[in-house]
């Protein structure tokens, strides 16, 4: 024996969703088949209205179009009010097997928005912002099949990430097997995050211009470092 331990890898399986509105908008056809070819595992769409977060990001007319242009499946981040008034609008517009995220404050009853999305064919998902404790959602988290937990305030890419949510995480993570959801991280997803949290059961990361959009590698070889993470 020389006395030299190597180092132990471990094979996570996690999933990757490239944050689209981080791409680029006069490319993204070549933006949607460089990121299919790289082996991404589904299309992170934000939609903003102006008014839930202060800031409008990508169209009902993007959600389309990406919906066209792949067969991954899209994972569609609704950052609007009232979201019930709109959701038909966004059900006939995806396939069966995406997955619709709302957040919980955006409206009176949140319960009726999840159950057009399950009624349709979808995959509910509620999306926790910072500020939102695991207390006010707890009767929701037995209905949805997903959740993103937010950790940067919505509304823009390239924050700072709020290490109290954390805690957040561990909370959710110990009753998802309970309560019959998935975890997924959202917002400053660095490589540390991916080897702290997905051996702890977060099931899959939004990459933004952290880790994938706007470096000098392809998306390719991004992904596969990514992949490649040590555990």
């Amino acid at each position: 024996m020389t006395g030299v331990t190597a180092e132990k890898r471990y094979e996570m399986q996690f999933e990757l969703m490239a944050s689209m509105m981080c791409a680029d908008y006069g490319h993204l056809e070549s933006e949607v088949r460089a990121l299919e070819e790289g082996g991404i595992d589904s299309f992170h769409i934000d939609i903003m209205d102006g008014r839930y977060v202060p800031n409008f990001a990508m169209s009902l007319n993007d959600m389309r179009y990406i919906a066209g242009a792949t067969g991954k499946p899209l994972d569609v981040h609704l950052m609007i009010e009232r979201p019930n008034d709109r959701i038909n609008l966004f059900t006939k517009n995806l396939r069966q097997g995406d997955t619709i995220y709302i957040h919980p404050e955006a409206e009176y009853h949140p319960s009726t928005t999840l159950q057009v999305i399950i009624d349709a064919g979808m995959i509910p998902g509620i999306a926790i912002n910072p500020g939102t404790s695991v207390e006010t959602i707890m009767e929701m988290l037995r209905i949805v099949k997903k959740v993103l937990v937010m950790s940067v305030n919505p509304g823009n890419a390239g924050q700072m990430y709020l290490p109290y949510v954390g805690k957040k995480i561990t909370k959710l993570l110990s009753i998802k097997e309970d309560m019959g959801f998935e975890l997924y991280w959202d917002g400053a997803c660095s490589a540390d995050k991916i080897t702290e949290y997905a051996p702890k059961g977060v099931k899959g990361f939004v990459l933004g211009t952290t880790l994938l959009f706007g470096k000098s590698r392809s998306y390719g070889e991004t992904l596969q470092a990514i992949r490649e993470l040590r555990f």
